[in-house]
């Protein structure tokens, strides 16, 4: 262990090292070009997201080694910046919508990088003074915060520094080699399929029983089988209900109802009504796990804003405050929000500009989105960072938020909208629409930076970083991520198209990003404003949520770890079923690779804890490699057909060798899933 790392594995008070450096800002700006760009793809294809600060932590250990002062707290600060750029892509879950409904015809640079900057920047803001309450002294898990903090330890307490310089001497492993082997695993088998089309994406079987339609489902994604391994069995069998809702008794039930229309195909008729009905079921299931977390969260969110307004309040003897607990000052903080406001006000009016619209109306529009997503993602912030603390960033129901956020400001703008005639005609109500999917853009990147501040902010406490440097990072970050996100959904969007949105009438839709959650905000935001919303199918969903949560409570109060999370449940019902059941299949496998390390654990006499940490380090690092890997392909891959026009520019095989080819990737996607599981439990050697 390191001279410098007390006793707790933290760099005391009274040590001061090199934190927030030249090269790790760049460092840090390279990695998140990589995991924003990787995420947008990812969260437009399949509606996942992934947590970037394990793998930047790991990227940034490897670099920073070969630099003989790098220390502990560089490191952080780089996982750091990289880790909030990579939240901020969550943008992506509403504001493609203003493409689908054609107010976009594509993303404009500057109000696509100033709505994401100004709202991640607030979430920063908005979360500072909640970090002693929720950090220090809270007790919350922070399961990816304290992941990383571990990755940042180990990674240095084989590393001989000196107590006075913090300078380096031997390099130890820091699992670069991991991260590394499943990203070129999964490009490899990205290429082959979305590229060359050798090998098939997924497979489905489809039954006719009677009237009824029943499909049976796979994908053959490593990105979701990575992701799958990282989310855990609990959620996955919540998921896989979900599903068996949908296929197994939703849409059984509902093609038995009708007949199928002549000259229409099975599959199709089928996944029309899954698409139009079924998937609104799953999104009222969402509304109602997202509505019951905030209740739940609504006292310890009340007891973080009076703790923000206290610490705003406080300040004085800044000096005498130990390294370790110095914030930014709150004058920076009132500041930098109110530069921030006026950032949005600017925004939103040139989001407005075009529309024909009086001066008044349009500030008073700027005026209402404005004070909503400034005051919603204020109250939001403490109920995210909450839930980042306990159950982690990645299962947060960040898509959740954003539904309760585009319900309430769709009925604001409709509400005011309706008494000055801004929604008289059908060009007024496509206006309402765009400027509740704008607003509830800015409130959810608040919530997805909030969500991952203080997860960051922890990682920092357990090592020992100077919060104000770090809050710097995360300012950083945001700003990053944000001149990196509007091209990469213009080049995504150009390449592929999203669902119901093709730049171009040629294009192939089957290939199209399903952007899931923006689908489904838009489809709300539409539905209120043209009083068309399926309500009949929402309602149930309604009524299924309750009845989930009942059934979750009960669990919970009874103990033990069987839960069921009724987010995950909405999500299995509402995902694509190639998504969700590979998501599934991740989960099964982590639960394997779980139950064998238990038993060998046992048969050693060692406990499972300290017997498992290297291999659940390495099955961390392999499931982040598979979702970078693929990621990163499908964004080369989208470059190479928006330069060439073609929708399939690298494929060597036809239309006839498809059946061939989704058998061949169910043998490639099989092999994969040994080959990982192998290599997580020969890590017990290693």
């Amino acid at each position: 262990m390191s001279d410098l790392l007390n006793r707790a594995g933290r760099i005391p008070d009274n040590v001061s090292l090199p934190e927030l450096t030249l090269r790790g800002i760049i460092l840090g700006a390279l990695i998140t070009v990589v995991f924003t760009a990787s995420n947008v793809y990812l969260g437009l294809k399949v509606g996942l997201t992934f947590s970037s600060a394990i793998p930047a932590a790991v990227i940034s250990m490897a670099v920073l080694r070969m630099f003989k002062s790098a220390n502990i707290l560089e490191n952080n600060m780089v996982q750091t910046q990289a880790s909030a750029a990579g939240t901020l892509s969550s943008i992506i879950f509403i504001l493609p919508g203003l493409v689908m409904i054609g107010y976009w015809q594509g993303f404009p640079y500057w109000q696509t990088l100033a709505i994401c900057a100004a709202g991640g920047m607030l979430g920063v803001m908005f979360t500072i003074p909640l970090r002693h309450a929720m950090v220090v002294q809270s007790d919350l898990p922070y399961p990816e915060g304290v992941a990383a903090a571990e990755i940042l330890r180990v990674g240095s307490a084989e590393v001989e520094l000196d107590a006075t310089t913090g300078k380096a001497g031997a390099k130890a492993e820091t699992g670069i080699v991991d991260i590394m082997a499943g990203g070129f695993t999964a490009a490899a088998v990205t290429l082959f399929s979305s590229g060359f089309r050798v090998l098939g994406e997924g497979i489905n079987l489809w039954f006719a029983a009677g009237p009824a339609v029943v499909r049976l489902s796979a994908g053959f994604s490593l990105a979701l089988l990575g992701a799958g391994y990282l989310i855990g069995i609990v959620a996955g069998m919540a998921m896989l209900i979900g599903l068996l809702i949908a296929w197994g008794v939703a849409v059984p039930v509902l093609t038995s109802m009708h007949s199928i229309p002549d000259g229409v195909t099975l599959a199709k008729y089928a996944t029309g009504l899954w698409s139009k009905d079924v998937r609104f079921i799953g999104a009222g299931t969402i509304g109602v796990a997202a509505v019951w977390t905030l209740i739940t969260l609504f006292k310890p969110m009340m007891e973080g804003v009076k703790t923000s307004f206290q610490a705003l309040r406080g300040g004085k003897g800044r000096i005498n405050i130990p390294r370790t607990e110095q914030d930014l000052a709150p004058s920076w903080i009132i500041g930098i929000t109110l530069v921030l406001v006026a950032i949005l006000v600017a925004t939103f009016a040139s989001f407005l500009s075009a529309a024909p619209l009086s001066a008044g109306m349009v500030w008073g529009l700027v005026a209402y989105s404005v004070l909503f997503a400034v005051i919603f993602g204020f109250l939001i912030a403490a109920a995210c960072g909450y839930m980042a603390g306990l159950i982690g960033s990645s299962a947060s129901p960040i898509s959740g938020v954003g539904i309760v956020a585009v319900v309430l400001v769709s009925l604001l703008i409709l509400l005011v909208g309706s008494g000055d005639g801004l929604l008289a005609t059908e060009s007024g109500n496509k206006l309402g629409i765009a400027l509740a999917i704008f607003t509830t853009s800015a409130v959810i990147a608040v919530a997805t930076i909030s969500n991952d501040n203080l997860q960051d902010l922890k990682t920092g406490w357990l090592v020992g970083a100077t919060p104000w440097r770090q809050q710097v990072a995360l300012l950083i970050g945001c700003v990053v991520g944000a001149v990196v996100i509007p091209p990469v959904l213009e080049l995504l969007y150009n390449a592929y198209g999203f669902a119901g949105a093709m730049p171009r009438a040629e294009m192939d839709a089957t290939h199209a990003l399903s952007a899931p959650q923006a689908t489904l905000m838009t489809a709300i935001a539409t539905g209120i404003f043209t009083h068309q919303l399926n309500w009949d199918m929402i309602l149930i969903g309604l009524g299924l949520g309750v009845v989930l949560v009942t059934i979750d409570e009960v669990l919970r109060h009874r103990g033990g770890v069987a839960r069921l999370p009724v987010l995950a449940v909405g999500i299995g019902i509402y995902l694509p079923p190639t998504v969700a059941s590979t998501l599934v299949l991740g989960t099964l496998l982590a639960w394997v690779i779980e139950r064998v390390l238990k038993k060998r654990a046992q048969k050693a006499g060692v406990p499972y804890e300290q017997f498992a940490e290297a291999p659940n380090r390495r099955g961390v690092l392999l499931a982040s490699g598979l979702i970078v890997g693929e990621s990163l392909v499908g964004v080369l891959l989208a470059a190479i057909i928006g330069f060439t026009g073609n929708d399939s520019p690298l494929a060597l095989v036809g239309a006839s060798f498809e059946n061939t080819a989704q058998w061949l990737g169910l043998i490639v996607f099989a092999a994969v899933a040994w080959v990982f599981s192998r290599r997580v439990l020969t890590a017990l050697k290693a």
